[in-house]
């Protein structure tokens, strides 16, 4: 599908078009942005099918986003050498004094060796591009831009809060946007890192990958805090708003658990003890940057740190500010969006904030029809697929939901779902069976906007899916599959003038079921990318036990198949 874009005066192309480019630690994505504008945005496992990009080496630098980077140009119509400029999240220049943060593994040269030579290996991917339009652009300063640039206008000043692993020299940056302009106040030098520190606690916990911080989040809520006073003395908050973190001996507090070892209450405990930990620092640092910006009413959030919806909670309750917006990629993949708004900025362009994170790939009708015929798989257009799907799920049955444009982020958001039940308490097994995940792993409802306040607590709105909500008590047994065992659901708002779609199915299952509220979580299994393709998502069909895919405006049943349920 193609996206034209441009202005045109006098017969001359005016578009500004700058690409952007993550390839250095991990989720290796691409996005474009065309006057000030996110147009198409991608992440190379959508493309590779090798989840966060990774190969089987120590880290993903060797695997440019070329299928995703390619795509986004093709979309828009745009050839290579009409590019602007092209922005790369990652700047060697800033690694020189490695040696001093105990830089001494080989990999972290190679990697800054490989970042140093980017330009030539993106002219190598891309044919037709000068590496003379390759611009560096420092890690968090990309992290920074992907979210106080793509937030909803604040009308004032916006602060802007980056916390992650790890950049060229540093794990964190405190600054504010001032009319489009970035100001730091405060960056955390290496080795003290939040985002480290929750990697190292997910391997000791016997989770191998080093994006499973969320398992480890979702485990602390059958635990209790009880080692949080040790904490409190190995990560500190200082008075200049960084912080600073000891190494920990976790043995100490729990043993190390092996990939397929018993999870105990212990085990549960320690993830407990560094969840509430984390949580009160990032609103320490919250605060100390709410008095250092002056009072900016807006904090807008990026990082893997912040995609702990569960923290992201504590500051919209908690912290000073009127508004909490975070980048619905806030891992690496979005500092691709992030380098291409700071560079665009940089050329004279204002950013456009985002308004949806449907960036990714989609297909017409016509070519999902072809698909479905290719694979010769018996298909009905309803008069509606929103109803076709409401009728499915009020009889219990599940969904795959594949729906327009593709997310951009780790969050399925109603356009590459698997859909489900609320009320069914067995639901919560059966997805996690049809996933082949952890059963202490919550999933998660999308609800009508209008009828959030009636059964949630916390912020809205929530689009993204990036903070954890109160079920309110008498709802809490009218919607067990979404209510996690503390109470809390992370919650998606679905608002009719972004996805009509998605609220025309909700409306319809409310009058069949009497409930607003549907089980949401990603369309794909364990260990493998969110499904991208039609192809994919049929595949996905065909090897799990899931009633109906939705297919655009196309329903396959499972019993047109001759399956039972």
């Amino acid at each position: 599908m193609i996206y034209r874009l441009g202005r045109m005066r006098g017969g001359r192309d005016l578009s500004m078009r700058v690409l952007g480019i993550n390839a250095i630690f991990h989720d290796p994505a691409a996005a474009l942005v065309v006057d000030g504008r996110v147009v198409a945005a991608a992440e190379e496992e959508r493309f590779s099918r090798r989840k966060h990009g990774k190969r089987p080496v120590p880290f993903s630098a060797w695997e440019l986003p070329e299928l995703s980077a390619a795509w986004c140009l093709a979309s828009a119509g745009i050839d290579v050498d009409r590019l602007d400029a092209v922005a790369y999240s990652f700047d060697p220049g800033l690694c020189q004094d490695a040696t001093e943060l105990g830089l001494s593994d080989p990999w972290d040269w190679l990697r800054i060796d490989y970042a140093v030579r980017a330009p030539q290996f993106l002219a190598a991917a891309l044919p037709g591009l000068d590496p003379e339009k390759v611009r560096f652009v420092p890690h968090h300063m990309a992290h920074a831009a992907s979210a106080g640039l793509a937030a909803p206008p604040a009308g004032d000043d916006t602060a802007v809060l980056v916390l992650d692993g790890r950049g060229e020299v540093a794990s964190h940056l405190a600054g504010v946007y001032r009319e489009g302009r970035l100001s730091p106040l405060r960056s955390q030098r290496l080795p003290h890192s939040l985002g480290l520190l929750y990697e190292d606690l997910t391997r000791h916990l016997g989770f191998l990958h080093s994006s499973d911080e969320y398992k480890v989040m979702a485990l602390a809520s059958y635990g209790t805090p009880k080692h949080l006073r040790m904490l409190r003395d190995l990560v500190r908050v200082t008075d200049d708003g960084g912080f600073q973190v000891e190494r920990i001996d976790w043995a100490t507090m729990a043993k190390a658990r092996t990939a397929d070892g018993e999870m105990t209450d212990e085990h549960a405990d320690l993830a407990a003890s560094v969840q509430t930990r984390l949580e009160e620092v990032v609103l320490a640092l919250s605060r100390w940057l709410y008095d250092a910006s002056g009072g900016a009413s807006t904090l807008a959030m990026a990082g893997g740190v912040a995609l702990n919806c569960v923290a992201n909670a504590r500051i919209a309750a908690e912290g000073p500010y009127r508004d909490v917006w975070v980048q619905p990629a806030a891992g690496d993949a979005g500092t691709a969006l992030g380098a291409a708004l700071h560079v665009a900025g940089e050329l004279g362009d204002r950013s456009v904030p985002m308004t949806g994170a449907d960036l990714g790939r989609g297909w017409s009708d016509e070519e999902l029809e072809a698909e479905l015929r290719r694979a010769a798989l018996p298909y009905s257009r309803p008069a509606s697929i929103a109803a076709e799907a409401a009728r499915v799920l009020a009889d219990t049955g599940i969904v795959a939901w594949y729906q327009g444009r593709s997310e951009y982020g780790p969050r399925a958001l109603g356009h590459r779902s698997l859909l489900a039940h609320p009320g069914d308490p067995d639901t919560t097994r059966r997805m996690n069976d049809v996933k082949g995940r952890e059963q202490f792993r919550p999933i998660a409802p999308m609800v009508r906007a209008e009828r959030f306040a009636e059964i949630f607590e916390g912020a809205y709105p929530s689009p993204y899916m990036l903070f954890v909500h109160r079920v309110k008590p008498e709802w809490r047994d009218r919607i067990p599959a979404v209510t996690h065992v503390d109470g809390t659901a992370r919650v998606q708002t679905v608002h009719p003038e972004t996805e009509p779609v998605v609220a025309a199915l909700l409306a319809e299952f409310e009058r069949l079921s009497g409930l607003p509220v549907v089980v949401n979580t990603s369309l794909n299994t364990a260990g493998r990318p969110m499904v991208d393709s039609p192809r994919e998502a049929m595949e996905l069909f065909g090897s799990a036990p899931v009633d109906l895919l939705a297919l655009g405006p196309f329903a396959v049943h499972r019993r047109a198949l001759g399956g039972a349920r």
